[in-house]
């Protein structure tokens, strides 16, 4: 994307998103109000076992996402966490977006920098499972998918996926229509 691009999508992300930096686990706070949370397998389990149960989470994940991006583009935003502030060498070629300092400390050493890349493209069902087997698997982390507006979010994790909506009416009619993916837990986590 051409460097003006990037200016853009920031502002964009800053209109829509204003409390929060694109960091997918800290949304929940300030957009409490328009989050709900999936979990990927039955009775809350974390991690998939064998494939029978890999394939309900990418059933899970790619109902939510059909709900939210069919037939339109998304940005797929996903991030490497370094201690240094320089992008990662030979990323810059990649898509790469931002970089945020997320965890401030007067010492260089516990300084923690969140490096964002973006890669743009027409949503089709199935069409990033690797990259969400990966994340269900805790290989890959901080990944946000959202429409090109950035009005829906959907920030898939190791055990489920938190999705973030434009309204709380919009938000109740998708977690209504998934009800049986909900936690029981009384905070939705």
């Amino acid at each position: 994307m051409p460097e003006s691009r990037w200016a853009a999508l920031t502002g964009l992300w800053r209109q829509r998103w204003p409390d929060c930096d694109p960091v997918g686990h800290k949304l929940r706070g300030p957009y409490r109000d328009v989050w709900v949370r999936f979990h990927s397998l039955p009775e809350s389990k974390r991690y998939a076992e064998d494939e029978a149960e890999y394939a309900v989470v990418l059933e899970r994940y790619n109902s939510v996402l059909d709900e939210l991006f069919a037939g339109t583009d998304v940005y797929v935003i996903t991030a490497v966490w370094t201690t240094e502030p320089d992008v990662p060498a030979g990323r810059l070629s990649t898509g790469y977006w931002r970089s945020l300092l997320v965890a401030d400390d007067p010492d260089p050493e516990f300084r923690t920098y969140y490096h964002l890349f973006v890669t743009r493209l027409p949503w089709r069902r199935g069409c990033i499972d690797d990259l969400l087997r990966d994340v269900a698997d805790e290989r890959v982390a901080d990944v946000l998918i959202t429409d090109t507006r950035m009005q829906r979010i959907h920030h898939p994790y190791d055990g489920g996926a938190d999705v973030f909506l434009p309204t709380s009416e919009e938000r109740d009619r998708l977690r209504d229509r998934y009800a049986d993916w909900l936690s029981n837990h009384p905070s939705g986590l």
